[in-house]
C-alpha cells in the first residue's frame, strides 16, 4: 500500500462518480419498461446489504486489502488463486467501460475517428492520473463532481422549461405486477451499478477515519440511486419506453430534444463532457484497484511500474471485447451478469464473510 490518505467526503464523492459512470450511459433497466424507475430505486434498497457484507469483511481485516486478507481467509494457496481472478475481473470491468466512452465519442462527436485512438488517449491520461497516487484520483474527484452536478442541474430545469415531460408515459405503472421488476433488480440493478462498489474495498483501507466507512458508503449509494431513478424517470417521459429501449445512449437522446425559445439546442455536447468525468472517474477507481491489488498479490514494491502495462492490456480488451456496440452490451446484460458479476459480487463475497465470521468467532473464544 502507498503512503496516502483519504477524507471520507471523498470517498464519498468517488462512490457517487463511480455509480453514477456508466449507467448513465445505458438504458438502464428498461427491462422493467416503464417501471425501470423502480427497478432502480429497489436495487438500490437490496445493494445495501452487499455494502455491509464488503464493510464487514473490511471491520475484520482493517489494514489489509482484499487480496491480502482473502489469503488470511482461505489460506494463501486458494486466497492467491481467487485474489488474481478479482484482479481479471477488475481489469475486464475498465476495459467494458472504456468501450462504453469510446463508443459515444465516436457516435455523437468523432465518427471518423477509430475506436483505439479514442480509447488510447482516454487510458493515457488515466494512467498518468492513477499513477499520481489515490489522493490524486479523489481530489480529481472532488473538481469533476461539482462541475458534473451544475451540468445534471442545468439539464433538468432546461428539460422542464421544454416542456417534454410527459408522465403518461410512465403508466401504467407495474403493468405486469412486481416480479418483471424484481426479476430485472436481481439479474442486474442489484449488481450494475451498485454492487460494483466491491472495488472500494480496495480504497478502504486508505481512509483517514475508518469509523465514517459504512455510513458514507450506504449515503453515497443513496444519493447515486436517486439520481440514476430521476434520470430514467426523465428518459422514459421524454422519450417514450420504445425510444429509450432502442436508443443506445438514451440521456443523451433526451438532451438533444431540448430547445428553449428557439435558439437554445443542441446541447448534448456540453452534456457528453458529464459522461465523460463519470466514466473517468469509474475507469480511474477500478484502473487504481486492480494495479495496486496486482502489486500487493505478486509482492511488487512500485505500484505504479504496472500502470502502462495494465494499461495496454486494458487498451487491446477493449477492442477485441466484441465486434461492434450492440453485441458489446448483449454481452454486459447476458454473458457478464451471470458468470462474472453475481459470482464476484454477491456470492463470493458473501461465502468470504461467513468463513471470516466463524473464523473470527472462534478466534474470541479462544
Amino acid at each position: 500500500m502507498e503512503k496516502a490518505k483519504i477524507s471520507s467526503s471523498q470517498l464519498f464523492i468517488l462512490m457517487i462518480l463511480f455509480e453514477l459512470g456508466s449507467a448513465l450511459l445505458v438504458p438502464l433497466a428498461i427491462g422493467a419498461k416503464q417501471d425501470a424507475w423502480l427497478a432502480i430505486l429497489l436495487g438500490m434498497v437490496f445493494s445495501f446489504v452487499l455494502l455491509l457484507v464488503y464493510h464487514r469483511l473490511y471491520t475484520y481485516y482493517p489494514d489489509l486489502l482484499p487480496t491480502e486478507h482473502m489469503q488470511k481467509i482461505l489460506g494463501k494457496a486458494i486466497g492467491s488463486v481467487l485474489a488474481f481472478l478479482y484482479i481479471s475481473y477488475f481489469i475486464y470491468d475498465v476495459a467494458r467501460v472504456l468501450r462504453d466512452i469510446g463508443e459515444m465519442l465516436l457516435t455523437f462527436s468523432y465518427s471518423d475517428t477509430p475506436l483505439f485512438i479514442a480509447n488510447a488517449l482516454l487510458i493515457l491520461v488515466i494512467i498518468y492520473t492513477v499513477q499520481k497516487g489515490i489522493e490524486v484520483v479523489a481530489r480529481s474527484g472532488e473538481l469533476f463532481f461539482i462541475f458534473m452536478y451544475v451540468l445534471a442541474v442545468t439539464g433538468f430545469l432546461l428539460i422542464v422549461c421544454s416542456g417534454l415531460i410527459d408522465f403518461k408515459n410512465l403508466q401504467p405503472v407495474l403493468e405486469d405486477g412486481i416480479l418483471p421488476v424484481l426479476k430485472v433488480v436481481f439479474i442486474q440493478t442489484l449488481y450494475f451499478p451498485f454492487g460494483e462498489a466491491i472495488v472500494f474495498t480496495m480504497i478502504l483501507p486508505y481512509l483517514n477515519n475508518p469509523k465514517k466507512a459504512k455510513v458514507t458508503m450506504l449515503c453515497a449509494t443513496g444519493l447515486s440511486g436517486i439520481n440514476l431513478t430521476i434520470t430514467m424517470l426523465i428518459n422514459i417521459s421524454v422519450l417514450g419506453v420504445d425510444l429509450t429501449a432502442r436508443s443506445q445512449f438514451p440521456l443523451l437522446s433526451t438532451v438533444q430534444s431540448i430547445q428553449v425559445a428557439d435558439f437554445l439546442e443542441r446541447l448534448d455536447v456540453f452534456f457528453m463532457l458529464a459522461l465523460v468525468i463519470g466514466g473517468f472517474s469509474k475507469i480511474s477507481v477500478l484502473f487504481y484497484a486492480s494495479m495496486i491489488a496486482t502489486a500487493t498479490l505478486f509482492k511488487i514494491k512500485s505500484p505504479s511500474r504496472l500502470s502502462y502495462p495494465i494499461g495496454l492490456i486494458v487498451l487491446f480488451m477493449s477492442l477485441m471485447i466484441s465486434r461492434n456496440f450492440q453485441e458489446h452490451l448483449h454481452e454486459g446484460i447476458g454473458v457478464e451478469m451471470f458468470f462474472l458479476q453475481i459470482p464476484f459480487l454477491a456470492i463470493i463475497p458473501v461465502l468470504l464473510f461467513l468463513v471470516a465470521f466463524f473464523k473470527n468467532r472462534k478466534q474470541q473464544k479462544a
